[in-house]
């Protein structure tokens, strides 16, 4: 039961935190006077993107590096530069004028030294920079997360050297029923010992996710929305899609090309593959792109409703709604932790799936 009342404690630490850092997360939106209009849903979608610095507090904010490539080289300063808000003066770098608008950076055009913007404050005298190699705050998640997968588990490893069987202990008690529950993932999805080659990858696939899932969930680092970025989803499907399509085998193929088998003759067949093979084909792509789609909308999402419901407070300029928005934001919490499991344990099975439909060695 001390356990429990512990989960539930910190349950409520983290909503209260989220409440704070919801709040103070654009105080160029929330923090300013009542009587100006409050954009609910403009405050919750920033939220969710990726930023150029990690606002901890209102006062305490962490710029990150800016790293460009341009015509005139290799250009880097922090983020800082920029000042507070976007629509400030710009930093000259190497001859040239660099702005920053909704968390891109533009280079401004020759021979200008003040930037315009249009009426959804893109600039209109400036080029959107291709190579930005910029730290992120989703960049720095995943070095976060990749840090914690590594000391989490060469500390597990440590206990299984020697080859001995011996009884989990430590961090082990909680790294080993994960292991097992996604090989045994493996297995049901991949068939025979083939499964072997392929767990690797899925622990890796699963742990990364789900680190990176709960990382997300703490308010302290600005709650980095990494899973929830397009561009993250996108490798993690195109790497499962890559293995998937380098490890196919001919019954994969015939099963994409010859869907019907023998069952029917070439020319009863052929008009119905007219339809069934152009759809099998789509479905080739189809597939990691519902993978990406799935967490990326489940995960921001989460995000952007924890910030609505706190937004509910400023949409009716009352505090005696926090009433109502603060438990309801702990409910999404303790939902969110569900999720970040459920979402992990999900694109690990399905690219199981993929990958084992693609191995099989004959049609079942």
């Amino acid at each position: 039961m001390k356990n429990y009342a512990r989960i539930i404690l910190l349950l409520v630490v983290v909503s209260f935190a989220n409440f704070a850092n919801a709040i103070s997360s654009d105080p160029s939106g929330v923090t300013e006077k009542l009587e100006n209009e409050f954009n609910a849903a403009e405050h919750a979608i920033h939220h969710a993107l990726d930023a150029h610095e990690i606002h901890v507090a209102d006062g305490f904010v962490i710029p990150l590096p800016i790293i460009l490539w341009t015509d005139n080289g290799l250009v880097t300063f922090m983020s800082s530069e920029f000042g507070h808000g976007e629509h400030t003066a710009p930093v000259e770098r190497n001859g040239m004028s660099f702005v920053m608008s909704h968390e891109k950076v533009y280079q401004l055009n020759a021979g200008e030294h003040h930037v315009k913007f249009d009426g959804e404050h893109h600039p209109i005298n400036a080029t959107k920079i291709t190579m930005d190699f910029s730290i992120t705050k989703n960049v720095v998640a995943i070095f976060l997360v990749a840090g914690l997968l590594l000391f989490v588990f060469v500390r597990s490893a440590k206990k299984y050297k020697g080859g001995k069987p011996v009884a989990p202990s430590g961090i082990a008690k909680w790294t080993e029923p994960g292991v097992i529950f996604v090989q045994d993932i493996a297995k049901e999805n991949i068939e025979g010992d083939k499964y072997k080659k392929f767990t690797p990858y899925l622990l890796t696939l699963f742990f990364f996710i789900f680190f990176g899932n709960l990382l997300g969930l703490i308010p302290f680092i600005s709650n980095p929305n990494m899973t929830g970025s397009i561009s993250i989803t996108l490798l993690l499907a195109t790497i499962t899609f890559v293995i998937q399509m380098m490890n196919s085998k001919k019954t994969y193929w015939l099963h994409i090309l010859d869907p019907l088998g023998n069952s029917l003759p070439w020319y009863g067949k052929l008009p119905l593959y007219l339809i069934l093979v152009p759809i099998e084909i789509a479905g080739i792509f189809i597939k990691p792109t519902a993978l990406l789609i799935r967490l990326f909308a489940n995960i921001t999402a989460g995000h952007i409703i924890v910030v609505s419901l706190i937004s509910i407070i400023f949409v009716n300029e009352s505090l005696a709604w926090a009433g109502l928005a603060v438990p309801m934001t702990l409910f999404i919490s303790v939902l969110e932790l569900l999720v970040a499991f459920l979402q992990a344990y999900m694109f690990t099975m399905l690219a199981a799936m993929y990958i084992g439909s693609a191995v099989e060695s004959a049609h079942h």
